[in-house]
């Protein structure tokens, strides 16, 4: 017979994740399967198993669901198996915390001589479980396995007669072997699991000092304390217990004084020590006095003042600050009180002279900077500010320096263009120049102007007769000097004016190059085809779309004028939604089936309508808030319904044989369907959409009727047809006809339907009711004989 296929560790894990779904559904079935998984998970196995075992034993132990009971007969089965987890060196970080979390709830010490269940009976589930770095407190991190050692009063000691053995010596080395082990690795552990230890370590101090109730009968039972291990227990030293737990306090507060240390330690640590006071006061002062000498802004004053360091030391800084204050305010009393209030106050200010730096002076560097600081604030307390416009400097200049009026080195040194992106240096331009004082403005226009006329002057130099070049070749190899007596200026003259056009290149005027300023004309645009221009439309849609949104809708209700109102007469939200509108229905009336010829060919329309875009839109705002904006969705479809009013006017010329689009039935069934699943008893928007419409068709009444399905909607439903009937009687037929058909169809809607009908149609409800053969009833309630 062949074997069963193996299978993957994937399907193994889902597998494991249906028991689980199991037992969160019956607590009853954790027993079994802990027992089953046990196997599975062991320290041989694989390390996905091992992570989902040791997540799997932290939660069961946690949850408050599994009775007190259960919890510490199951704490025996599984020591074995978190003993060999955590004593391997090489185990898996997320495997060494979740079992150094089920630790914290089966086995402290032994000294903590009877453990019991949760510190409260209202538990919540472990913020260890959900790996939280910055541990508060969780009442359910007590031991439940010392139980099986405890010899002592028990709230029910015939329930506990089975597990109350003290001489259980096997139990209680394993359960010390995991103490010693999460000892031995708190210093050297990944942080996460540094942090799962000093968890750990707060629930040991917790069971192995001496509680507030002095006697644990008449007390909370749930409280596991020292007080519980009596003076002749075989196995359990009280004294010992307490000096091992006052060494361990000592160690996790020394995580404040070491100056080295991590700040999600630091914090992890301040969550822990609140139970700490309030359960054993008389580990109270020496927290305090830690506390007193921790300063949690110190980090901020020895390290780079980096974004990081500022989150660290903020974290740590409210951390403490809320720790003292939920102490003092709890305990108004307490001798300590005061300095507590005066060490918030004093942390507090620290922390605005550190981090608020909207008010701190700039530092002086020295006596010169003085001065001239001095000098930039008086200038920027001018109301009128000047800028001094030095002449250029003697030789050749650029473009960068004629527009330069600053005599800073620095600033004349700063390339905008590889620090600054564009976008960001022509917004910031412009507010610049927008805020600029005109006259200010204008002078350093007329600077530029200045600076630009003297450098083109500097070009121009004068023409000297005698000097000047006559664009003779000459060969320097050969060159004799002339003797001949220079000619005059009306020779020289006569001579140019008779030289060719190319030889008087010389005495051109000269090019300023890179200075010249020609005529820039911007290039064509590129051509936009159909599809483009759909697009680029509906994001200009988009951005109006999102103007409106944020305008805030009018104090006062205005009276709207109708369909021939302005529809930019103001820029309110009323203004862009008229707007919006009448571009959605009258912009493109009548040209939906045109298409549109280049050059001898046709080119259809796009595939995208800018106008029922534009509707999509419309409908996606209307139901953000159907409620409030019922008044836009009537808005919009009485402009449709007038559209399609005028155009069928239009097409039922002959000349014009063509179709109207049915765009108003087809939205308002839209936003029918979409918001009376959200209608309930007492609404109103119905009846006042109903009523406002400009038309109503079966169709619509139709969707009405569906409301009847739900018993809660009858009187809605049937009250909004009523008032169509009172009010709108142009429809009263159809709303009648619907009102029969409601009649008809839903029984819960009988009484009231019956009511209207009597009224209006009172041949119907007999006929209904008698069942008489050969009599029917019309549509508009007349009974007929056949």
């Amino acid at each position: 017979m062949a074997a069963a296929p193996q299978l993957s560790v994937a399907d193994q894990i889902r597998q494991l994740e249906g028991a689980r779904k199991l037992v969160l559904k019956d607590v009853s079935y954790y027993p079994q399967v802990i027992q089953a998984t046990l196997p599975i998970i062991g320290p041989s196995s694989q390390v996905e198993f091992r992570r989902w075992g040791s997540e799997f034993l932290a939660e069961a132990f946690a949850t408050p669901a599994v009775p007190l009971s259960n919890k510490e007969t199951l704490s025996l089965v599984v020591l074995d198996t978190l003993k060999s987890l955590v004593e391997d060196p090489k185990q898996d970080v997320l495997v060494l915390r979740s079992v150094i979390q089920a630790a914290a709830i089966l086995s402290v010490d032994l000294a903590a001589a009877a453990a019991a269940a949760a510190a409260a009976p209202t538990a919540i589930v472990c913020d260890l479980a959900c790996g939280c770095p910055l541990l508060f407190d969780c009442p359910q991190h007590f031991p439940f396995a010392p139980h099986f050692l405890a010899e002592g009063p028990i709230a029910d000691l015939e329930t506990f007669v089975r597990i109350n053995n003290s001489y259980d010596s096997a139990t209680w080395e394993r359960m010390t072997a995991i103490k010693t082990r999460i000892r031995d690795i708190w210093d050297t552990a990944p942080l996460t699991v540094r942090i799962c230890c000093i968890k750990f370590v707060q629930r040991v101090v917790l069971a192995q000092t001496s509680s507030v109730n002095p006697e644990p009968r008449r007390g909370d039972p749930l409280d596991i304390s020292r007080n519980m291990v009596p003076p002749i227990h075989p196995a359990l030293d009280g004294d010992q217990l307490e000096a091992e737990a006052s060494g361990l306090l000592d160690r996790m507060l020394s995580i404040l004084e070491n100056e080295s240390s991590d700040p999600l330690l630091v914090d992890a640590t301040l969550n822990t020590l609140s139970i700490l006071i309030r359960q054993r006061p008389k580990t109270s002062n020496r927290i305090v006095s830690t506390l007193f000498n921790f300063n949690p802004l110190k980090l901020a004053t020895t390290a780079p003042l980096s974004p990081k360091t500022k989150v660290l030391v903020k974290s740590m800084e409210k951390t403490t600050r809320m720790l003292l204050t939920h102490l003092y305010r709890r305990d108004p009393h307490n001798p300590l009180a005061g300095r507590m209030q005066q060490y918030v106050e004093r942390l507090l200010r620290s922390r605005a002279e550190i981090f608020d730096e909207t008010g701190r002076k700039r530092a002086m560097i020295d006596q010169a900077n003085a001065l001239e600081a001095k000098r930039q604030r008086t200038t920027a307390l001018s109301s009128q500010p000047q800028i001094e416009i030095t002449p250029l400097k003697p030789g050749a200049n650029t473009l960068a320096e004629v527009f330069t009026f600053t005599t800073n080195d620095g600033l004349k040194k700063f390339n905008v263009s590889d620090t600054i992106p564009a976008p960001l240096a022509a917004r910031i331009s412009v507010r610049t120049i927008a805020q600029l004082d005109p006259d200010i403005l204008q002078r350093a226009i007329d600077g530029v102007r200045a600076r630009l006329v003297a450098l083109h002057e500097a070009r121009q130099q004068p023409i000297n007769p005698e000097t000047a070049p006559l664009d003779v070749e000459e060969d320097e190899d050969d060159y004799e000097p002339d003797y001949y007596a220079a000619e005059d200026t009306e020779q020289l003259m006569n001579k140019l004016e008779s030289s060719p056009s190319d030889e008087g290149r010389g005495l051109q005027a000269p090019v300023l190059g890179a200075l010249a300023l020609p005529a820039f004309k911007l290039p064509a645009p590129p051509t936009l085809d159909p599809e483009q221009a759909a697009i680029v439309g509906q994001s200009a849609i988009v951005r109006v779309f999102g103007t409106m949104q944020t305008l805030e809708d009018p104090a006062t209700k205005k009276s709207k004028a109708g369909l021939n109102r302005l529809a930019a007469s103001s820029y309110d939200r009323d203004s862009w939604i008229t707007v919006l509108t009448r571009l959605a229905t009258r912009a493109n009336a009548g040209l939906d089936e045109i298409s549109v010829k280049e050059e001898g060919n046709t080119v259809a329309l796009p595939k995208i309508s800018m106008s029922d875009s534009i509707r999509e839109m419309l409908y996606a705002y209307i139901l953000e808030d159907f409620r409030k904006r019922i008044d836009v969705a009537v808005s919009w479809l009485s402009e449709e319904w007038y559209k399609e009013r005028v155009q069928q006017r239009i097409v039922s010329s002959p000349d014009q044989p063509r179709d109207v689009p049915a765009n108003y039935e087809k939205w308002t069934l839209r936003l029918v369907d979409a918001f009376l699943p959200y209608l309930h008893a007492q609404d109103r928007v119905l009846t006042r959409f109903l009523s406002e419409l400009p038309e109503l068709t079966t169709s619509i009444l139709t969707r009405v009727n569906t409301l009847c399905r739900d018993p809660s909607l009858v009187n809605l439903a049937l009250t909004s047809l009523y008032y169509l009937v009172m009010f709108r009687p142009p429809v009263r037929n159809i709303a009648l006809d619907t009102v029969q058909d409601i009649w008809t169809e839903y029984e819960d809607a009988r009484p009231t339907a019956a009511k209207y009908l009597q009224r209006w149609r009172p041949g119907f409800v007999d006929a209904a009711q008698q069942g008489v053969g050969g009599t029917s009833v019309g549509t508009n309630g007349a009974v007929v004989a056949t």
